[in-house]
């Protein structure tokens, strides 16, 4: 088994490129299956999700090549396939997002549960609240989901969603691309992935409106075109790369970014001491004095992701005084990395959906678990962060959502390196 070795207390300083954005990623290279052409797909990051999803596409008769790095040609005009392969699908959580582009490609899909993180319970309720109001017949089982067009067959709907889930938004979006008739979704969810996929969708020619608001409007067209598109900058990954200069100290320019997405990163980590300062497609982190306590409740975008949780609670671990997390989306994120923080000196206490974080003067290395992609990315911080020497186990968690991991943290002064049994 590989796991990261690392020897902490080091401060990180340098340029970092960011990656394009995973979860951006795994919901346009579905889309594909919508297109009548090939697609050029550039800054696609070279992840394991992808790598899979691209497996299942070829799997189901997708022609698609690699041409140069980061970038992917994809024509699935020829796929006739609406049953991906089970042994690939249950290994990444995005793959449900097949569900919807095989719905509005063929009218149908058949498609097993997916995999992924195991983090907290994520049941698909509101994207087959979805699948229903646009008319389709929905089997669920424990295994599977079956859909198929109804006996009126599939027409666009409005569809109000109890939560503002994403996965659910993107599912409804790409089954009503295709399909006759205007699809309004209410109580949309806004995040920049959201609004990335329907510029893509629009690019080859969709009607999409309304992307990046809670309500979303999808015209149905008759088919779509190739062409070409550019992923966006992963904004958790900018993120993560904020959260390690902010936790191990350093100056640190992370390109390739759009600051906007990051303002509700950036505020919480300047509330925590760390200096920022906004270019056009770049920020610089500087930490170089004491971290303070803040309080820090995740929420929908606009507000502070649940996916910078983890990495956030590091940084509060170091900081003078209590710091309170507030999870909001997953209530049992906490459980599995929190406790591997403990047994690197911090001090943690949770009650419900708040973790109490007292602030300690140093971590220290120890070997530790990764139980999903982002708390493994707080626990790879914490060793950068810490003294001695820091061994992270199950980093398959890790290599899903980050790409070159190594290299871009060994290109700032860390002292990491990945080791095989």
């Amino acid at each position: 088994m590989a796991r990261y070795e690392i020897n902490g207390g080091k401060p990180l300083n340098g340029t970092v490129t960011i990656s394009g954005a995973k979860n951006a990623a795994v919901a346009i290279l579905p889309a594909a299956l919508l297109v009548s052409g090939k697609c050029r797909i550039e800054n696609v990051p070279d992840i394991s999700d992808v790598r899979i999803l691209i497996d299942i596409l070829r799997g189901m008769g997708a022609k698609i090549q690699l041409p140069e790095k980061n970038v992917v040609e994809i024509d699935c005009s020829d796929v006739q396939c609406s049953q991906p392969d089970a042994g690939l699908v249950v290994q990444l959580r995005a793959s449900y997002y097949l569900m919807g582009a095989l719905l509005g490609r063929f009218g149908k899909a058949h498609v097993a549960q997916p995999g992924g993180c195991n983090f907290a319970s994520r049941p698909i309720d509101q994207h087959i609240k979805g699948f229903l109001g646009l008319g389709a017949d929905v089997e669920e089982t424990e295994y599977y989901v079956a859909l198929t067009s109804g006996k009126q067959g599939l027409s666009g709907g409005r569809i109000s969603l109890d939560m503002a889930s994403v996965g659910a938004t993107v599912n409804i979006m790409l089954a009503a691309t295709l399909i006759p008739g205007q699809t309004i979704i209410e109580n949309a969810a806004k995040e920049p992935h959201i609004v990335d996929l329907a510029n893509f969708l629009n690019t080859m020619g969709a009607r999409v409106t309304g992307a990046g608001t809670d309500t979303i409007k999808i015209r149905g067209v008759n088919s779509l075109r190739g062409g070409s598109y550019c992923i966006i900058p992963d904004q958790i990954e900018a993120g993560t790369y904020m959260a390690a200069v902010t936790a191990a100290g350093g100056n640190v320019l992370v390109q390739n970014v759009i600051p906007k997405h990051m303002d509700c990163i950036t505020s919480k980590l300047q509330e925590m001491g760390a200096r920022i300062i906004n270019y056009d497609d770049s920020i610089r982190v500087i930490r170089d004095g004491p971290l303070r306590k803040t309080t820090v409740k995740t929420q929908p975008y606009p507000g502070f992701p649940t996916d910078m949780q983890a990495q956030v609670c590091v940084c509060m671990s170091l900081a003078g005084g209590i710091s309170r997390l507030i999870e909001s989306v997953y209530e049992t994120r906490f459980f599995g990395y929190c406790t591997e923080l403990e047994s690197m000196g911090a001090k943690i206490r949770i009650s419900d959906k708040t973790a109490t974080v007292t602030g300690v003067a140093q971590l220290r290395g120890s070997t530790v678990y990764a139980h999903d992609l982002r708390a493994g990315a707080a626990l790879v911080i914490a060793g950068l962060a810490a003294q001695g020497i820091t061994y992270v186990e199950q980093i398959h968690f890790i290599e899903r959502g980050y790409e070159n991991l190594i290299e871009k943290l060994t290109a700032l002064g860390a002292d990491i390196r990945r080791v095989e049994d």
